[in-house]
């Protein structure tokens, strides 16, 4: 089981909403690409190299990183994945995205030419379907609660309302999509470090009253004593994302408890087997895991879905439907269907590309 042969694809996607933004950046589109492996059989596994200038990089940059990794892969075996992922790290510093890519193509090709699903490469699934939580981008107060309510009236139970730092606008915002989705949807905050840690327990006196369930990164991703404070002052959850940034990040949340979740992302980590060796942290630790959000096509998300599935428990909603706001998805479709997404249950990760696409 050799890989013989390597190909990168463009995968080129806009947004539905050309405005869409957090507080630290816009998002009008994704330029982002797609590794293809080959073994000796003829079976081909594809992984997503993700690129958001803001949050993962350069979508130039991440095509640069493939181009010096991907060669060094033909010649190797299918049953190398350890081993091929601690040479990448070894051979190039940083460029997660594409050693993702990489990853995610290694474990797409094995399973495909074992004929099982990917999970079971990852010690087997938990979990049939994942809980979705959709994401309200920031806008004014009642542009966000009309778009919450659209959400909620797709059977999403769960919302993570974008905030800008701007306490007095957030709390309207806030009031605005509660107003909108009533009572029994959860709702969640991610201010994207826009928060010091004091204005942010000054703006959760005023934000309690909506009933918060959590709080995504609401301080700068180093202010690990400000998350920590946090942890220890507020009543809703607070969680790391930014500050999570490899397996060494989580360590040492896990190990200092600076939070109560921590949002475990396959292109963030690096790939399917770092996400696993995080969330064994998280697990053993007894901090909670949630999978969140990362723009990309439904071969991404199918990704996210096999590790979350391995996942013990899943408390809080997961982010693996924002492909649904996504245009020219080139992959076949991961349906969401009354705010849940099934696990692909089919060889590999379970989704290629659409018969329609030009690339295959």
């Amino acid at each position: 089981m050799k890989i013989t042969d390597f190909s990168l694809h463009p995968c080129t996607q806009r947004l539905h909403d050309a405005n869409w933004k957090f507080s630290r950046a816009s998002v009008p589109g994704l330029q982002a690409h797609v590794l293809t492996l080959t073994d000796d059989n003829g079976y081909t596994g594809h992984g997503y190299a993700h690129a958001i200038p803001s949050i993962s990089g350069d979508g130039e940059g991440v095509l640069a990183a493939l181009r010096a990794l991907a060669p060094t892969l033909v010649g190797r075996g299918l049953d190398e994945i350890a081993a091929i992922v601690e040479t990448c790290d070894r051979q190039l510093a940083f460029n997660v995205s594409a050693k993702a890519a990489i990853d995610m193509a290694l474990h797409d090709l094995l399973a495909r030419r074992l004929c099982v699903p990917v999970h079971v490469l990852l010690g087997g699934r938990h979990h049939d379907v994942i809980r979705q939580s959709r994401i309200v981008p920031v806008k004014a107060p009642a542009q966000m609660g009309a778009h919450a309510a659209e959400l909620a009236a797709q059977g999403y139970q769960q919302l993570k309302l974008k905030l800008s730092g701007e306490t007095q606008t957030d709390v309207q915002r806030i009031a605005s999509v509660r107003d909108a989705v009533g009572a029994k949807v959860v709702l969640t905050l991610d201010p994207n470090q826009a928060y010091s840690a004091k204005t942010m327990m000054a703006a959760f006196a005023r934000m309690e009253r909506y009933d918060i369930a959590l709080i995504e990164q609401p301080v700068p991703a180093d202010d690990w004593t400000g998350l920590t404070m946090l942890t220890r002052s507020l009543p809703a959850a607070i969680e790391a994302d930014e500050s999570a940034q490899s397996v060494q990040d989580v360590y040492r949340l896990v190990t200092d408890r600076v939070v109560d979740v921590i949002n475990l992302k396959v292109t963030k980590l690096g790939g399917l087997l770092r996400f696993t060796q995080a969330a064994a942290l998280c697990q053993a630790g007894g901090v909670v895991c949630r999978v969140g959000a990362a723009f990309g096509p439904a071969l991404m998300q199918a990704f996210a879905a096999h590790a979350a599935s391995t996942l013990r428990s899943l408390p809080y909603a997961c982010e693996l439907a924002e492909h649904q706001h996504l245009l020219d998805d080139p992959f076949e479709a991961l349906p969401v269907e009354n705010g849940m997404v099934r696990v692909p249950m089919s060889a590999g990760c379970g989704i290629g590309y659409a018969s329609s696409a030009e690339s295959h």
